[in-house]
């Protein structure tokens, strides 16, 4: 029995030493399962080989019972530790490409586009931005007349449209977000 199959044994027995004795004895051989399996990453990768070797490792060791039979399980977990960091590595690295990094805010917490008209130029863009709404979507549009130029609250308006509050209150947020961008692109097209 080689020195890491028996040093393999004695960590899944919960041997502290021999966590500490395996490292040197597999540093190398696992440097270069890393440095193969960066050799098939592309260039820029962000992660390097050490540092994938050293995650690899942890995760390892990190096992309560690992279940090792012998050093090829051992470098064969390794291979699939590296493997399974470098697929999180890139899902997370798509996932900020893709708005990852950005943290969702919701609707309600956004002040609100449609307020008390401070002149009559905003009346009139929101005017025809409803009126674009009305061709898309009646009765949303109709949910914005009733919450905004009649007044009513949420609940009054979902009984005047016959719909319950949840309903209403989803065509409202998408109406808000329908409106805002309406606004927000004629004003940017002057």
């Amino acid at each position: 029995m080689s020195d890491v199959t028996q040093l393999l044994v004695a960590i899944g027995r919960g041997d502290e030493q021999a966590t500490a004795e395996l490292l040197p004895l597999v540093y190398e051989e696992l440097r270069r399962l890393a440095h193969a399996r960066m050799a098939q990453e592309r260039r820029e990768h962000t992660l390097q080989a050490t540092a994938l070797v050293h995650e690899a490792y942890l995760r390892l060791i990190g096992d309560a019972d690992p279940g090792w039979n012998g050093r090829g399980h051992f470098f064969a977990a390794a291979a699939e530790a590296m493997r399974r960091i470098l697929i999180e590595h890139a899902r997370a690295k798509l996932a900020r490409k893709r708005g990852g990094q950005h943290q969702r805010v919701e609707l309600e917490d956004i002040p609100p586009i449609i307020g008390p008209c401070e002149n009559l130029d905003d009346l009139l863009e929101l005017d025809a931005a409803l009126e674009r709404l009305v061709q898309e979507d009646p009765a949303k549009a109709e949910l914005v007349k009733l919450l905004y130029f009649a007044g009513l609250n949420l609940e009054e308006a979902a009984a005047a449209q016959g719909i319950s509050r949840t309903t209403a209150y989803r065509r409202w947020l998408y109406a808000r977000a329908w409106l805002h961008d309406a606004i927000a692109g004629s004003a940017n097209s002057t």
